[in-house]
Parts: structure tokens; sequence; C-alpha cells
């Protein structure tokens, strides 16, 4: 059996000679550099598929890490890094997605670097020879940021927030798929959702939940289908939730709009008893899935309803 990292050197060369696109996301250029991009993603979350039996966890673990991409290790680049990942933590660690384009943070932002305690790079490309002038200066590295606990925690307060540091419940995701006549659902095992599922498990990670998906023998067995999802009776997707280590039921419906180009979405949760529901409109699955993990942790964070 390969090794990850010949795996990923597979993955990689493949990706790179790529030239048609996929259907999934938005229709956009540099599809090379998407294909490169998803196969580092997939061979990074192997650890984790494999790990997990009929289910996918991403445990909701260093909360005042993040990371971002870059390129190359020079200065300015690692600023802009740190200005995106430290939105991104303080998302994080509070589950406020409502500070997604905060416009009170563009002075914290561009002093990002005063949050932080420690950083590293991970080279994407490790393993891949240089070609020309790819050396380290246009490499693409992942920025991986440890920020400073007191310092975020006491901006969370100038914001009127705080950190959520309480048990975050696990989430058990349904989410169906609609393209044309196209229709399923996204599964922990099946090979059609592959890319799906990688973009939920990264989405989660990127919001410090923990998340479930069914297995396709499990949904066979429930009945549960994409056709009759959003109208399963509560009591019953929580039910299925529990079966396979769930908390609490996200169940989403994403159709591809051709005139938009791009992906409207359902949502909906159930949490102490009240009904949450909220839509998006010409996105691709990545940001759908990143705004639906942000908002089950906004609602579950007692931070209110997503926008």
């Amino acid at each position: 059996m390969a090794s990850p990292s010949e795996s990923l050197k597979k993955e990689l060369l493949q990706a790179q000679n790529e030239r048609v696109g996929r259907n999934s996301t938005k229709r956009q250029p540099h599809l090379i550099y998407l294909g490169v991009v998803r196969a580092i993603i997939r061979i990074s979350l192997t650890v984790t598929l494999t790990c997990c039996s009929g289910t996918i966890a991403t445990a909701a673990d260093d909360l005042y890490r993040a990371q971002a991409i870059v390129t190359g290790q020079g200065e300015a680049n690692r600023i802009i890094g740190f200005a995106s990942c430290l939105e991104d933590v303080l998302i994080k660690v509070s589950g406020a997605q409502k500070l997604a384009g905060d416009r009170r943070l563009a002075a914290y932002k561009s002093n990002a670097k005063d949050f932080v305690r420690v950083f590293s790079y991970h080279d994407q490309m490790s393993g891949t020879p240089t070609r020309d002038e790819q050396g380290t200066r246009d490499r693409p590295y992942d920025l991986i940021v440890d920020f400073d606990e007191k310092k975020i925690d006491d901006l969370l307060k100038v914001l009127r927030l705080k950190p959520w540091l309480s048990h975050r419940p696990i989430l058990a995701v349904f989410v169906e798929m609609q393209q044309g006549p196209k229709k399923y659902m996204v599964t922990a095992d099946a090979d059609q959702a592959a890319l799906q599922r990688e973009s939920l498990l990264a989405a989660a990670a990127k919001r410090g939940m923990s998340i479930v998906l069914p297995s396709a023998a499990a949904l066979a067995e429930s009945g549960i289908n994409g056709a009759e999802l959003t109208k399963t009776p509560s009591s019953t997707l929580a039910s299925r939730a529990a079966e396979q280590g769930g908390e609490v039921a996200l169940v989403g419906r994403l159709v591809w709009d051709d005139q938009e180009l791009g992906w409207a979405t359902e949502w909906q949760l159930e949490w102490q008893g009240r009904p949450h529901r909220w839509q998006l409109r010409g996105v691709t699955f990545d940001e759908a899935f990143r705004r639906a993990i942000g908002g089950a942790a906004q609602i579950l964070s007692d931070n209110g309803d997503p926008g």
C-alpha cells in the first residue's frame, strides 16, 4: 500500500495535468491550481477518513490555531495570512459566524501579528521537485498560526463576545446535492460525494466543530432520501443522528443554478426545541458548507441566528 506522501505525489501530478474543471463549484479560471489544492486536501484528510467507520469526525481542538494558504515565506504574504487567520480564529473561538467581514476587525487585522504567539509553515509541494522560478518564493505553503489566548479573549470582550469553551455538540450532517437531474446524498463512503465530504471536513475544522456523516447503508436502512429530507420529522433525524454519534442534526439542500453559476442552499437545525432555518444563494459548495457549519456554531454558541 502506498504511503500518504507517495499518494500525495501521484495526486498532485494528476491534478497538474488536469485540463477539465468540475461542475461542482462556480466556474472559475485557474482550474489546474484548483485541482492541485483539492488533491492536497484529499491527502491531508486521509488519516481522518480512514480512522472513522461509517462516520467522519473532525475534533474541535486547537481553538486558538488557524491557517491560511500563502505563496512563499516572505513577510508581505505572511502579514496577509496573519490577518486572514485572525478573523478565522475569532470566529472559531467565539462561534460567532457573524464576525466574517465585520468592519470592526479592520484595525485589528492590520496589526494581526501583535496577536500571534508562534507560527510555522507546511510546504504543500513537499517532495515535488522545484521548477525554474518555483523555489521557496512561489511555492504554496500552509501558514499555521497559534494566537495568544488571552489577547484573543480580550479582543472578543472588546467586540462584546466571549470564548465558547463549553462542550460543542457533534453535528450529524445530512445534505442533498442536486445538479440538473442528478441528485445524491453526501455520505461517509460514497465516491460520488468525495469532494463534498472533504469540503465539509475542512469547513468543520475551520470553525472548530465536530461532524459525522451517515453511511450509504445507514441511509438506505433508515429510508431517508434527499427528496424527503427537509420534510423528515426532526425526531426521526435526531434519532438517526444519535445512531451515528451526532448530538444535533444539521440538514441542508443544495441546488445548482445555471444562471447564477452557483448553488442555492437551504439549511435547518433544531436546537433546544426551536427550529432555525436559513438560506444562501450563488455560492460554491465550499462556501456553502463553511457558512452552514458556521451558522450552526453561531446558534449552538448562543450568538443568534445566521444572517
